[in-house]
């Protein structure tokens, strides 16, 4: 797993080719890049957006430190180039725009998940900004599920390519998580958690979905699976647990540690990510605004399909 510490070193081996417009330095072989030169916001000309973009199929999550001047309004003018930014989130009001709160007061999203797989519409990419960091600790964890379908052992491959998935959202971390702490549940918490659940949603996935850019194969699992369709509930922790760790192996992934005028921007549809928790009760705070995407297509080209809820609030389908 990589670790970023300091970025700072002149490492010209390790700097990406190929764009006019942005620096781009690679993490590691396999997942991540640290992007400079440019300042983010509403008025980033189409070809840095372009390059910014192509970096990050490339290599799954970008880094761009140093973007203290953005705020709110800066960080969604900026997503509006990138995409079509959706609500905050299907059942969690967020500011009632775009922008969804990521507060350590009322949750922790300290388990392995793709964002909002329970709806149809699975966003595209997501934007996070740094607003409040504890003193230590607080890093976040992506890995790449192009390369973990990649890697796969061919007849796992086999098996993955026919595999659809029911995912739903009162499976997520808030649902059950604060319910093992000694001492009862934070009420604030508690609040988070009921509203997080007040509207059920059930989708099914295909487990191996096509990129709609890149036309890659990955892997599409996360904390929000509740089961394999067609497999027993034991079948499905075995098969699960196979797949997961194989997803998350360390040379799979990149660990970012925070600093203030941090934004990190990942593909949605070739990530997942782990908020480590382990920064005691310290206060930590970001932004986050995620951009609309599209149903997943399995290999043979079917749809994902609802089994319950509607999410044509939460974001349109891009055409």
């Amino acid at each position: 797993m990589t670790t970023l510490t300091d970025l700072t070193t002149d490492r010209p081996d390790a700097t990406g080719d190929g764009y006019d417009h942005i620096e781009v330095r690679p993490t590691s072989g396999t997942i991540g890049a640290v992007i400079g030169g440019v300042r983010v916001g509403g008025d980033v000309d189409p070809a840095t957006v372009a390059e910014i973009r192509r970096a990050l199929l490339v290599h799954r999550v970008v880094f761009l430190r140093d973007q203290h001047h953005l705020d709110d309004a800066g960080q969604r003018a900026f997503a509006h180039l990138l995409g079509t930014p959706t609500k905050p989130h299907p059942t969690v009001a967020g500011d009632g725009d775009a922008v969804l709160p990521i507060d350590s007061d009322y949750s922790k999203a300290n388990s392995w998940h793709t964002d909002v797989t329970f709806v149809d519409r699975v966003p595209a990419i997501s934007l996070l900004r740094a607003l409040v960091l504890p003193p230590y600790g607080g890093s976040t964890v992506w890995a790449n599920t192009v390369r973990a379908y990649d890697t796969l052992h061919p007849a796992l491959q086999a098996l993955t390519n026919e595999l659809w998935a029911v995912h739903s959202n009162l499976y997520d971390y808030a649902a059950e998580r604060d319910e093992r702490r000694l001492g009862g549940i934070d009420v604030r918490q508690q609040e988070y958690r009921a509203e997080f659940g007040h509207q059920e949603f059930v989708t099914e996935h295909p487990v191996v979905r096509i990129h709609p850019e890149t036309g890659e194969r990955s892997l599409l699992l996360g904390h929000f699976v509740r089961r394999f369709v067609g497999l027993s509930t034991r079948d499905t922790l075995d098969l699960f647990e196979l797949l997961q760790r194989h997803v998350t192996r360390l040379d799979n992934t990149v660990r970012w540690n925070w600093l203030p005028g941090d934004l990190v921007i990942w593909d949605n549809r070739s990530t997942q990510h782990y908020a480590v928790d382990d920064y005691d009760d310290h206060p930590r705070l970001l932004h986050r605004i995620t951009l609309a995407g599209d149903v997943p297509v399995s290999v043979n080209g079917v749809r994902g399909v609802v089994r319950k809820g509607d999410a044509s609030h939460y974001s349109e389908v891009p055409a």
